[in-house]
């Protein structure tokens, strides 16, 4: 990348540190102010990093800001986008980057017009282990993916979360909240999805916040489906079974199963960007995958603990930010994020209605990300 691009983040809780203190691993951006609604929060942040402390306004007016980075609520995400988008700014949006359809169909529309990139998190299926995973599909290994099952299921957000009352209304839930990670790791693995189905319910109309704070003990009245059961039917003929739920006190399930004619690959957590891979031969006999030398599966983060990871965000910001100068589709770009909420929303839609949805939208998959792409969007 031959520019240095001008960030600014929107939204100064706690997903803003990883960014603050990722970004600046990356060629061509610099962050140069933070700012909320709250100005003690953009403050206290911004001399953490030292950065500007801005009001959103005067972010948006920033001329030395080229993109916002929206790391608002996702009720809010829409808004902010289409916000930036008017003010002349890229944007790169915390998961999910709209709630609805029409929300993502608006920002292609305007930023479109005004030439502007427009993507998404989660970047996480751009870590090593995800795309190393990619690079054994597309190697013809497994032979063609037929089907396969993904999970993401817990007792809740309440009992970790200081204040979690947002995850149980309408715009959250597991679908929208953890789905993203797990959707777009398919999409990116398999490709676009046709048509789904699915069935919902709730174990409970009210939950208890258990989770250390000022509102442990209090009570949370439930707006959206706890547990969502549903099936994707991708274009390529693989079907994939999804279970999403907040109301399970324990399960065996792997994260990722795809199976192929020709063998098994079992897929980490797509909510971090390492992890083991395992795959089978034909007779199903397990074998552990060496991890490949790529950039985004080294540890960096918890080296002093038993369980080191691998954390990049802002990996996806920066082949957005690169990809408008080497005229190739951003891996984490609009078209891709707004397939994975129409998948969403779709199975939400599918539950409520007992139908079969299918989907509106459609998508590339993103290109893989092999070591040396990879390389090529970090400082030396």
């Amino acid at each position: 990348m031959t520019k240095t691009y001008g960030v600014g983040i929107m939204g100064a809780g706690n997903i803003s540190a990883a960014y603050l203190k990722l970004a600046p691993l990356f060629k061509g951006l610099d962050v140069r102010a933070v700012a909320d609604i709250l100005p003690e929060a953009a403050k206290k942040r911004a001399e953490e990093y030292g950065v500007a402390a801005q009001t959103p306004d005067e972010l948006l007016k920033n001329s030395e800001v080229d993109v916002i980075v929206n790391l608002t609520i996702p009720a809010t995400h829409y808004k902010v986008s289409m916000d930036a988008i008017s003010a002349g700014k890229h944007v790169y949006s915390e998961k999910p980057f709209v709630l609805t359809l029409e929300e993502g169909l608006a920002l292609r529309k305007a930023s479109s017009e005004k030439g502007l990139a427009v993507g998404s998190a989660p970047d996480t299926f751009l870590g090593g282990a995800h795309q190393q995973a990619r690079e054994i599909i597309d190697s013809g290994k497994l032979g063609k993916i037929t089907s396969g099952t993904t999970h993401v299921m817990s007792r809740g957000m309440e009992h970790w979360h200081p204040n979690p009352d947002f995850f149980f209304q309408v715009g959250a839930g597991p679908i929208l909240d953890i789905g993203p990670y797990y959707v777009t790791d398919l999409i990116h693995l398999i490709g676009p999805v046709k048509r789904v189905t699915a069935f919902a319910n709730m174990a409970r109309a009210e939950r208890e916040v258990t989770a250390a704070g000022p509102y442990q003990g209090t009570k949370i009245k439930v707006g959206t489906p706890t547990t969502v059961h549903g099936i994707l039917e991708f274009h390529n003929g693989a079907i994939v079974t999804i279970g999403a739920s907040w109301d399970v006190a324990s399960h065996g399930h792997h994260n990722i199963e795809l199976y192929g004619t020709e063998g098994t690959i079992y897929v980490p957590d797509p909510n971090f960007f390492g992890g083991d891979l395992v795959i089978t031969d034909p007779g199903g006999e397990k074998q552990p995958v060496e991890p490949w030398n790529h950039p985004f599966g080294i540890f960096n983060q918890d080296l002093d603990k038993p369980n080191p990871r691998a954390n990049y965000r802002t990996a996806g910001l920066a082949d957005m930010m690169a990809s408008l100068e080497n005229g190739r589709a951003a891996r984490c770009g609009l078209d891709v994020a707004l397939h994975a909420v129409d998948v969403m929303t779709s199975l939400l839609k599918a539950a409520e209605s007992g139908q079969v949805q299918t989907l509106q939208t459609t998508c590339e998959r993103p290109l893989a990300l092999g070591p040396d792409e990879a390389k090529a969007l970090l400082k030396a």
